[in-house]
């Protein structure tokens, strides 16, 4: 079994900052893309920042120049850097992981973290 375990939520003023880490443990061979994700009450949840088994990163508008998302495929880790906090980052975020089990791929969530962005 897979499991995705995330860190490093909280409270945190506007303008603050703050790092989420997941980690995958379990039985794998690979790692492909991983994610984050975040959802407020009554939305869908979108996707945040993504970065590919190549390292290509992709983000949402919204947070542009704002926050960095990173892995390490050694410790089977990715870590979501955010910085310039504003209120409207409040949410839960949930980290995504397509998995290599062979000889399928399969996705994966973490059980989510809130972030709270206080004015």
């Amino acid at each position: 079994q897979v499991q995705l375990v995330e860190s490093g939520g909280g409270l945190v003023q506007a303008g603050g900052s703050l790092r989420l880490s997941c980690r995958a443990s379990g039985s794998f061979s690979t790692i492909n893309a991983l994610g984050w994700y975040r959802q407020t009450p009554g939305k869908e949840r979108e996707l945040v920042a993504s970065v590919a088994s190549s390292g290509t990163v992709t983000y949402v508008d919204s947070v542009k120049g704002r926050f960095i998302i990173s892995r390490d495929d050694a410790t089977n880790t990715v870590d979501l850097q955010m910085n310039s906090l504003k209120p409207e980052d409040t949410a839960v975020y949930y980290c995504n992981a397509y998995i290599v089990r062979r000889p399928r791929e399969y996705n994966y969530w973490g059980q989510g973290t809130q972030v709270t962005v206080s004015s």
